[in-house]
């Protein structure tokens, strides 16, 4: 690592995936909690899913799940763990990740670091986008948006160029500013690699569905000062981009979703509801007639009361985009 002023996006690039980027070195479930760590109910539910997409294409002889941002394969060994046997049998699971493939994987999960093309069934993106390198936006004393620009070794920021052209054009369209002349200060992360990203991830898709799940914000609902953070050994950290730790910002997933042609959102609270996962306690009884059961069924039930804290995991947005024969089928209604 140098102490050369860069933009965040080329900064954020080798920081996380570079020959020693962060995600190339470390595993992430050392470092933060996703869905994916916090319980098997959430492989269970995408499962679910998964099943969901099958039946809505008649039961192709060959149906694939793609996981994007894969980490090291958590995800995908939970699915073929939860899949019925007959879906199983069906099922290519094939793991997109750009670090190298850990050792003792299910034999059965493929590993590459782009998605096929032409996938028949569903591809996932848990917690992909928010890694996708961006650059970020300041407004300076004329409220006039400029590029930021940070130094490698500790995480100081400078003001660079003016922000111009299609950037410019996408701060105005999804990211504007209330004022006409705003205070100095103000931060914007321009999503335009992260709008191309899923454009591109989703079009792999060509009978079936294409989900991200990402914390997210809405056009009419943007933080005043951006998103942009960092986790190191499982707590926030300062942004610095020495690969020593992870970079995320929250996802415009609105623009992701314009930029692929369209898509449905709900809250994962709603989305993990719709399929089967349930918080509530078990019922006093089943302590008396199973006290085993009972403490069983709690435990599941602390799990997806995490999963669905709406202050929390519950708060991520999963963005729907159904291919081809299932762009107008249902598979994932909210709860009544």
């Amino acid at each position: 690592m140098t102490d050369d002023w860069n933009g965040w996006r080329a900064a954020t690039e080798r920081a996380l995936y570079g020959p020693d980027g962060f995600f190339v070195r470390e595993a992430p479930a050392a470092h933060f909690r996703t869905s994916v760590h916090a319980s098997p109910r959430y492989a269970a539910a995408v499962a679910e899913l998964l099943r969901r997409v099958d039946a809505a294409l008649d039961g192709p002889p060959e149906l694939t799940f793609v996981d994007v941002g894969a980490g090291r394969g958590e995800l995908l060994t939970g699915v073929l763990a939860s899949a019925p046997a007959g879906l199983a049998e069906r099922l290519r699971p094939v793991a997109v990740e750009r670090a190298a493939r850990p050792p003792g994987l299910d034999h059965r999960i493929e590993w590459t670091d782009k998605p096929p093309r032409g996938v028949t069934g569903l591809l996932f993106a848990n917690e992909w986008l928010d890694n996708v390198p961006c650059e970020v936006a300041e407004t300076d004393g004329d409220g006039v948006w400029r590029r930021v620009l940070v130094r490698t070794a500790d995480g100081a920021e400078r003001l660079g160029e003016h922000v111009e052209g299609e950037e410019l054009e996408w701060l105005r369209r999804w990211w504007p500013l209330d004022d006409d002349h705003p205070e100095p200060g103000l931060r914007a992360e321009i999503g335009l690699p992260r709008d191309t990203a899923w454009r591109d991830a989703v079009q792999t898709v060509a009978d079936g569905l294409a989900v991200a799940v990402d914390y997210a914000h809405a056009r009419d609902d943007r933080p005043l000062f951006g998103t942009l953070t960092a986790y190191r050994d499982g707590r926030t950290a300062r942004p610095v981009p020495d690969g020593s730790r992870d970079l995320t910002a929250h996802v415009a997933l609105d623009a992701c979703a314009a930029h692929a042609g369209g898509g449905a959102s709900l809250s994962q609270r709603d989305a993990l509801r719709a399929l089967g996962v349930d918080g509530r306690r078990p019922p006093q009884e089943l302590a008396r007639r199973d006290p085993a059961g009972y403490l069983r069924a709690l435990s599941h039930a602390g799990e997806a009361a995490e999963l669905l804290d709406p202050a929390g995991l519950g708060a991520h947005t999963w963005l729907l985009c159904p291919q081809g024969r299932l762009q107008h089928h249902a598979l994932l209604a909210p709860p009544g």
